[in-house]
């Protein structure tokens, strides 16, 4: 074969997987978007009934404000090319779209049949829609430590200014090729930092500006409706793999092993948390399994692309414990996180950027990934982790409570007490979740009433 048709079968590959990826990244996208419906419904169906329209509002809000901002200003702050701080508005309104994303365009194939590089296999708008879909679940993340009590302008408000402030500059530092941490040799694959430690800790400081809910911790507010946590759940489980796998941005081996970790450590997370349960209350619970599931896919999102199958394990058997005893935490230091955020999406995020460190190794994308402690890497990946951990988090959470405490001052953010008993479904929305009326009596009328009393007491 001479070199023009070497070329030329080079090209064809290229243009063959270019193809390829752009339509997987495409349907990893809308993958990603229903993870957001599927969040509303696993914290819809842990609060009581009178909130459950409030709670599936507020996610339901973000993808409608981030989607907007994200053309406008966001994408441009995260993945422009003007410092390593910053992305700058180059971006912005999506103008440009023929350029590379910054940071990409020099990057060549590693194999024949394989790629990352974004610049020659999926279009720059592709990359836009995929990337979208993380701005908008991350501020959503943080509505279940804020269950009950937050009024919807506010947070209207609130969800606006985080995330241009917040998340699309930590995105920019983490995510981007640009970014300081990026180029520091920091790894999060798929958004432990980005996304999950970065929520968990806002949720934290927004729970803080917020108090606590009326009636805290004496007062039960055990979930109304556990189907909807575990149909929520698997929504999320389903739309992780496109979170996951996707951000190799190509359809080749590397995403298969994203794939594959993903659903590993998320069933060793959920048998984790069970068992943890079980020794501890002496029961293991449907609440319990699907907040080990959910603690497994956070914990494996940074580390998907970097670990292997059998790393996968050891990370989700670690965080479903680790996660399942945190929860205790916030009733000690008494925070009223409501819907345990810190404990899972804290936690996990960090733990699973942190657990690249020791179960890290190159064998799973050779010249993207390093050894980690326990495949003879030593300790300076584990370094590199824990600089970005501590810089997500403490700017998140300083950010955060800035924002949240200015809102809170101007307008404030919180319903009032009797506003709170009535719930945010009436008097955010002028709506509830369920409405039984009699047809002649009977167990309607009894449902009815049952459902009036149960109302008045919580």
């Amino acid at each position: 074969m001479n070199p023009d048709q070497l070329k030329e079968l080079q090209n064809g590959i290229a243009s063959a997987a270019g193809v390829g990826s752009t339509a997987w990244i495409l349907a990893a996208s809308a993958l990603v978007l229903l993870m957001t419906p599927g969040l509303a419904f696993f914290y819809g169906g842990m609060v009581r009934s009178k909130n459950v329209l409030g709670m599936l509002m507020q996610n339901f809000f973000c993808i409608g404000v981030v989607s907007v901002l994200w053309v406008l200003i966001g994408y441009s702050i995260a993945f422009g090319g003007s410092n390593q701080i910053f992305g700058g508005f180059h971006f912005a309104l999506l103008n440009h779209m023929s350029e590379a994303v910054p940071g990409y365009a020099e990057v060549t194939f590693p194999a024949p049949y394989e790629s990352n590089s974004l610049a020659q296999v999926i279009p720059p708008i592709v990359f836009v829609a995929f990337q979208l879909m993380f701005a908008i679940i991350t501020p959503a993340l943080i509505t279940g430590a804020t269950a009950d009590r937050w009024k919807f302008g506010a947070f209207a408000v609130f969800v606006t200014i985080w995330s241009l402030v917040v998340y699309s500059p930590i995105a920019h530092w983490v995510f981007s090729p640009e970014g300081w941490l990026f180029k520091k040799g920091a790894e999060d694959f798929a958004g432990g930092t980005v996304v999950h430690a970065n929520a968990g800790a806002a949720a934290i400081a927004v729970a803080l500006v917020l108090g606590r809910r009326k009636g805290w911790p004496g007062t039960s507010f055990r979930p109304h409706n556990l189907p909807f946590v575990l149909l929520g759940t698997g929504l999320l489980w389903f739309g992780w793999f496109g979170f996951n796998a996707g951000s190799e941005l190509a359809a080749d081996t590397r995403s298969g092993f994203a794939f594959v970790n993903t659903n590993t450590a998320t069933a060793a997370a959920m048998l984790g948390w069970l068992f943890v349960e079980k020794i501890r209350d002496g029961k293991a619970t449907t609440l319990g399994a699907a907040s080990g599931a959910v603690a497994g896919l956070v914990a494996i999102t940074p580390a998907c692309g970097f670990v292997s199958p059998a790393g996968s394990i050891a990370i989700g058997l670690i965080a479903g414990a680790v996660c399942a005893l945190a929860t205790a935490i916030k009733g000690k230091v008494g925070i009223d996180d409501a819907l345990d955020v810190g404990a899972v999406h804290l936690v996990g995020g960090v733990l699973g950027a942190l657990l690249i460190g020791f179960f890290g190794t190159g064998d799973v994308a050779p010249g993207y990934s390093v050894d980690g402690i326990f495949y003879g890497g030593g300790a300076s990946l584990l370094g590199k982790q824990a600089l970005a951990v501590v810089s997500v988090v403490a700017y998140s959470f300083v950010a955060t409570f800035i924002i949240a405490f200015a809102i809170d001052k101007i307008y404030k953010m919180r319903l009032s007490p009797d506003e709170e008993q009535e719930g945010m479904d009436f008097v955010l929305h002028g709506e509830t979740a369920y409405e039984f009326t009699s047809l002649g009596g009977g167990s309607a009328s009894l449902l009815s009433t049952a459902t009036t009393t149960e109302e008045g007491q919580a």
